[in-house]
């Protein structure tokens, strides 16, 4: 658990897919976010499992954003595995050196501007460098995302390269540990 002076960023729970769906439901929320496809409440479910696996292998994973004062979930931040190879996501007991951590947010639309996504962020980045002792982080962002490209250069990522697959292309930004 990370906490934050508005927020309380924790290990996920299945009881979390219903107030996550409000972001996962929304296609406004959702256009930058993967194939851009919004996902269903029994989706959301499935990726609320795939989370938790994730963090059963690795030790670390996805985190929801729970606001302090309400106890009410905004969303998620937190890490994702991808072979910077393949540019699939898994696990680092599956990837190996071909392993990279990306530092990602979403916050359901209700909660935009309000900087939520910067804070998560900020507090993930230095858990990762402190605690996790990763050296590097990144963020795949897509094209026109310009919310996120913000949040992104407030952490002190910039932009690295261009990178995909054949039915997926992304912006990666990254930041070093100092």
């Amino acid at each position: 658990m990370i906490e934050t002076d508005r927020l309380i960023l924790r290990k996920p729970k299945l009881g979390d897919a219903k107030a996550l769906h409000e972001a996962y439901g929304d296609p406004e929320v959702m256009e930058f976010i993967g194939t851009g496809e919004t996902r269903d409440l029994s989706a959301t479910r499935e990726w609320v499992k795939r989370a938790l696996a994730r963090w059963k292998a690795d030790g670390f994973g996805t985190l929801v954003l729970e606001r302090k004062e309400d106890a009410r979930v905004l969303g998620r931040s937190g890490f994702l595995v991808w072979n910077s190879e393949t540019w699939q996501t898994g696990t680092l007991a599956e990837f190996g050196d071909a392993g990279i951590v990306e530092l990602g947010w979403i916050v359901a639309k209700e909660h935009w501007g309000q900087g939520y996504a910067t804070e998560a962020a900020t507090a993930c980045r230095d858990y990762a460098f402190r605690e996790l002792k990763l050296m590097r982080l990144i963020s795949l962002i897509l094209k026109g995302n310009d919310r996120s490209v913000r949040v992104a250069e407030k952490i002190g990522e910039r932009y690295v390269r261009d990178v995909g697959r054949d039915d997926w292309s992304a912006r990666l930004y990254a930041v070093n540990r100092r």
